[in-house]
């Protein structure tokens, strides 16, 4: 099925690794000229070389999330060299780390009553003001094109509630409300705005983690992601990239305002 998406420029927010890179990567294969946004330049750069050894096109687009007038400098500047931004994927907002010594584990060891209150703000600020700020940049210019899709990658714990993830998941719903919103708010300009939403997905320091303890944490996870089990695996980032290219295609031009969990199963939210 071509998704046409020849010559579209989009911008993938946090493509420097993991589940951005995958973005990035399949939309550059189906066509689209990719901005590769990450706070590290180094990260950016090699998913932007890996883009071109792969015969797609893409720039580095380095700049934090976080801070507005950053984003709106570095949409001017990938306008100069790629054209206005035609899809948004915010996928900016893993649980961010605290210190040089964070690990995945870390972030989530604390219950909301025994967290830090300045771990609150940087949650907060990448989850949902990135979101806000990269939305905003880009929504006035699909406006007068009449035309635009916004993806944004939020989390299961976001619908159902997480223990241990309070704050996070409370930024990711508030994503959702935003979405939905502006899903209304800017149908009639032909722009679309929808969310997919994420169960776990294998991350580097799960493989990494070989310890018996460990190995059984990751069973008795999957126990509850019911493709999990016939799988035998988590999700991997090619499951969200290949609904983020479908979303930022023609073929989902009748979709907006809502949220698609890729999440095997872990949540069946109506």
């Amino acid at each position: 099925m071509d998704l046409q998406l020849e010559g579209k420029v989009a911008l993938v927010t946090g493509a420097g690794q993991y589940m951005g890179r995958a973005m990035a990567i399949d939309l550059a294969a189906e066509g689209a000229r990719v901005a590769v946004n990450d706070i590290v330049a180094d990260k950016a750069d090699a998913v932007v070389a890996e883009i071109a050894e792969r015969g797609g096109t893409a720039i580095p687009a380095v700049a934090d999330v976080t801070d507005r007038e950053a984003i709106d400098a570095l949409v001017a500047s990938i306008g100069d060299e790629l054209g206005p931004v035609d899809i948004l994927v915010n996928n900016a907002g893993l649980p961010v780390p605290q210190d040089e010594g964070d690990t995945m584990a870390s972030r989530t060891a604390n219950l909301f009553v025994d967290s830090d209150p300045e771990w609150w703000k940087r949650w907060v600020d990448i989850n949902y003001f990135g979101t806000l700020n990269c939305s905003r940049a880009v929504l006035e210019g699909m406006r007068e094109r009449q035309t635009g899709r916004i993806i944004n990658i939020v989390s299961d714990a976001a619908r159902i509630g997480e223990p241990r993830q309070a704050v996070y998941a409370g930024a990711k719903a508030g994503i959702v409300g935003f979405s939905k919103s502006i899903a209304r708010e800017m149908g009639r300009y032909g722009i679309t705005v929808n969310c997919i939403s994420l169960g776990a997905v294998l991350h580097k320091e799960w493989v990494e983690d070989a310890t018996p303890e460990a190995e059984e944490r990751r069973k008795k996870a999957l126990r509850v992601y019911p493709l999990g089990r016939a799988l035998n695996r988590f999700g991997v980032p090619e499951d969200a990239s290949y609904a983020v290219v479908l979303f930022a295609s023609p073929r989902a031009e009748w979709i907006t305002g809502q949220v698609l969990s890729v999440s095997g199963g872990f949540t069946t939210v109506g």
